[in-house]
C-alpha cells in the first residue's frame, strides 16, 4: 500500500463504531440496484460492513442535489452502525480524470476548472474539497473514516490498469488504453439493457479510438490531451487515468475485492457503476459488490439539477435565502432515498416549519414538569416505537416513516416528557437533525425585547418586575425558563400546530 496522506489512513487506525450493547446486528432489507428487489443484507465477514461512496469530483461547488444523495448515504451508514454492524465507510475525491462527458468527451474537469478560475488544479482541488465537506459538516454529515483522492492512488490505478491488461481486456489505440466491452459478457446488467444503438454510435463518433460505443478509457496518453496539467508516468506513455479506473482502485485498495455496499447518483448507473463493475470482475475474476444503492434526483420545475447547464443551487445560495442547512436535510428525509424530490422554495420552507416545530416541541419537553409513575400501558410503548422505527428504517431506509414515527413519539399523550426526549435522542441519532441541542425559535422583536428587559430584571434582583414580564410573554404565546447556561424559551403556540 503506498505512503497515505492527511486524506486517507491505514484501516487499522479506524475507530470501530459499533454501540457496545448490541451482540447481535439487527436485520436490515435494502433495494439492490443490480437485481433490482430488496434483500436482506448479508454481510461478506459477519458483523463487519465495508461501505464504498462515489465521492465528489472538486472542480466546482456540490449542489444540493448532489449533497442529497450524500445525506442519503450519512442516513445509511448511521443506520448501519446503530443497527450494530461495524462499518467502515470509505469515500474518493475525484480530483483528476472525470471528463465533461461520462462517457470520455470533452476535456477534464480539473483543467476546466484552473482555467476558469486562474489557479492550478492542485489549489482547485483542495480548496472545493474543503468547501464540500465544510456543506457536510452543516448537514449533520459524517466524515467517512477514509476519504482518498485519486491523485494519492496512481501506483494503485496503474497496477491496476496493467491487470486488465495481462488479461486481455484492453486494447491501445491513439495511445491510450481501452477498456473492451466485448470481454465482458454480463457489461449491461446494472443498467438494465444495453444502451440505444444512436447513443453507442455518437459515443464512437465522438471518439475515433474506440471499437464500440461502450468502450471506455482506462488510461490516456498525452497524444489526446495536449493541454493537460496533471500528468504521470506509466508503462502506456505520461498521461492520466480515467474516471471510471479510479474508484476500482481506491475501494479494492481500503476494503478488498469483495465489498458489501456500494452507493452513489442514480446518474452512476448507466456508465461509471456499470464500467466500474465490468473493470472490477475482469480483474478480479469473481463478483465485486455485493449490493449497488442509488439515490435518485432532486428535480427543479426546468428538470433535473446540473452544474453543466448552469441550473444548480449551492448550500451558500440556501444560508443566502435565511434557510439553515439542516432545513434542507429535515426536506430530504421526508421524501425515500430512491423516489424523485421536487425542489422548490415553498416546500424548503414548509421543511424550515417543520424542523423549527421540532425544536420547539423538544424544548418544550426539556421543561416539562416531572412526571408522576408511568402506568403499566407505558411501559410497553416505547418499545413499540422502537419497533417501527426500526421497522421503517430496516425495509431499505424509508426515512420518511421513521419520521412520521418520531411525531407520533411527541404527540402521543400516554408517553411521559422524559421518555418521549430518550425516544428522541436514539431516534434522532440516525436522524441526525441536532434534536437534542435544540435552540430556542426565532420570535418577534417585541417579544425578544421583553426577554431581555427580564434578564436585566433578574441581574437587578427585581423578581416581581420579572414575573410581571414573564406573565406579559406568556400571553404572547412565549413560556420562558432559566437555566444554568442562561433564559431559553419555547412557543406555546406552535405546541398545537401541524407537523409541517
Amino acid at each position: 500500500m503506498a505512503d497515505m496522506t492527511d486524506s486517507s489512513r491505514n484501516l487499522s487506525d479506524l475507530p470501530k463504531r459499533q454501540p457496545e450493547t448490541v451482540t447481535q446486528p439487527k436485520t436490515l432489507s435494502f433495494f439492490n440496484t443490480l437485481n433490482r428487489s430488496k434483500a436482506v443484507l448479508e454481510p461478506i465477514v459477519p458483523g463487519a460492513i465495508g461501505l464504498y461512496c462515489c465521492g465528489p469530483t472538486v472542480y466546482n461547488y456540490a449542489h444540493i442535489g448532489n449533497l442529497r444523495t450524500y445525506i442519503f448515504e450519512d442516513v445509511l451508514v448511521r443506520t448501519l452502525r446503530e443497527a450494530g454492524y461495524r462499518t467502515t465507510h470509505v469515500m474518493n475525491v475525484t480530483d483528476v480524470g472525470h471528463l465533461q462527458s461520462d462517457a470520455d468527451d470533452g476535456e477534464d474537469k480539473m483543467v476546466l476548472a484552473a482555467e476558469r478560475e486562474h489557479r492550478s488544479p492542485w489549489e482547485i482541488a483542495r480548496f472545493y474539497e474543503d468547501v464540500f465537506f465544510e456543506d457536510c459538516g452543516a448537514l449533520n454529515i459524517i466524515r467517512p473514516d477514509l476519504v482518498c483522492r485519486a491523485t494519492e492512488h496512481i501506483d494503485q490505478i496503474i497496477q491496476l490498469v496493467d491487470t486488465l491488461v495481462q488479461r486481455g481486456f484492453t486494447y491501445e489505440s491513439e495511445g491510450n488504453i481501452y477498456y473492451d466491452t466485448a470481454r465482458f459478457p454480463s457489461y449491461h446488467a446494472l443498467r438494465g439493457g444495453p444502451v440505444d444503438d444512436t447513443s453507442a454510435v455518437s459515443r464512437v463518433e465522438t471518439d475515433q479510438g474506440k471499437r464500440l460505443g461502450a468502450d471506455f478509457v482506462l488510461w490516456f496518453s498525452k497524444s489526446k490531451f495536449p493541454r493537460q496539467i496533471m500528468k504521470w508516468d506509466s508503462p502506456w506513455g505520461t498521461g492520466f487515468p480515467g474516471w471510471h479506473i479510479e474508484c476500482s482502485a481506491m475501494a479494492s485498495t481500503y476494503l478488498g475485492t469483495r465489498i458489501d455496499i456500494h452507493c452513489g447518483g442514480i446518474d452512476h448507473i448507466p456508465i461509471h457503476h456499470t464500467n466500474e463493475i465490468a473493470q472490477s470482475e475482469a480483474c478480479f475474476g469473481h463478483r465485486w459488490v455485493n449490493t449497488w444503492m442509488h439515490g435518485a434526483f432532486l428535480i427543479l420545475d426546468k428538470g433535473k439539477m446540473s452544474k453543466s447547464s448552469g441550473s444548480f443551487i449551492t448550500l451558500r445560495t440556501v444560508r443566502e435565502e435565511g434557510f439553515k442547512p439542516l432545513h434542507y436535510r429535515y426536506l430530504c428525509l421526508a421524501a425515500h432515498y430512491r423516489s424523485e424530490l421536487r425542489f422548490s422554495w415553498e416546500a424548503l420552507d414548509a421543511a424550515r416549519r417543520g424542523l423549527e416545530n421540532l425544536y420547539n416541541r423538544v424544548l418544550a419537553l426539556r421543561h416539562a414538569p416531572p412526571a408522576a409513575k408511568a402506568a403499566a400501558k407505558d411501559h410497553e410503548l416505547p418499545e413499540r416505537y422502537r419497533q417501527a422505527f426500526w421497522g421503517a428504517l430496516a425495509d431499505d431506509l424509508n426515512a420518511p416513516v421513521a419520521l412520521s414515527v418520531l411525531w407520533a413519539v411527541i404527540k402521543d399523550g400516554d408517553l411521559d416528557a422524559r421518555t418521549k426526549l430518550t425516544l428522541i435522542s436514539e431516534f434522532d441519532r440516525i436522524l441526525g437533525l441536532g434534536l437534542m441541542d435544540a435552540q430556542p425559535p426565532a420570535l418577534p422583536e417585541d417579544c425578544m425585547a421583553l426577554i431581555a428587559e427580564r434578564t436585566e430584571a433578574r441581574a437587578q434582583g427585581e423578581w416581581g418586575r420579572a414575573d410581571d414580564l414573564r406573565r406579559r410573554l406568556m400571553e404572547r404565546g412565549v413560556m420562558v425558563k432559566d437555566t444554568r447556561q442562561g433564559t431559553e424559551w419555547y412557543r406555546t403556540d406552535m405546541l398545537s400546530s401541524a407537523d409541517g
